[in-house]
């Protein structure tokens, strides 16, 4: 079993070096894009934030995981794609598993966790931001300022 973990992740941190090592900067920074626009829009709707809600919210929980499948769905097909030329390249055989760990490690979980952060500094940012009155300048002087006789 020892010796099985170890070639597992032996394997795993090779990637890092080899062939197609670009994608563990692409794969995470496409994610985080799609995370940044739903987490905008999350708190434009007054949503609560997603990685929470899945945490809290069991009967949310099924449905927020698909929106979430299907929002980095080019992502992860590309991470796939990817891993398992990889993988055929170097080892000339596919992992299923090892496939599964870099893909979602790579591109669904930063999204998963940015997500919700994103959410929240936009609340947060939003919170604070003065919130201005209709009807322009507080006193209305259209006459330069003076007082009316």
């Amino acid at each position: 079993m020892d010796d099985t973990l170890s070639w597992f992740f032996s394997e795993l941190a090779g990637r890092v070096h080899g062939p197609f090592a670009f994608r563990f900067v692409l794969q995470p920074v496409m994610a985080m894009i799609y995370a940044a626009v739903d987490g905008f829009a999350d708190a434009r709707a007054g949503n609560s934030p997603y990685f929470w809600t899945m945490l809290t919210r069991p009967e949310r929980r099924l449905p927020l995981l698909s929106e979430g499948w299907h929002r980095v769905a080019r992502v992860i097909a590309l991470g796939v794609l990817m891993d398992v030329l990889y993988q055929l390249i170097v080892f000339h055989w596919i992992h299923p598993m090892q496939l599964a760990v870099v893909v979602l490690g790579v591109a669904f979980l930063p999204y998963v966790f940015l997500r919700g952060t994103v959410h929240r500094i936009v609340r947060w940012w939003r919170s604070r931001r003065p919130h201005h009155r209709a009807g322009g300048q507080a006193g209305g002087a259209d006459n330069g300022g003076r007082q009316a006789a």
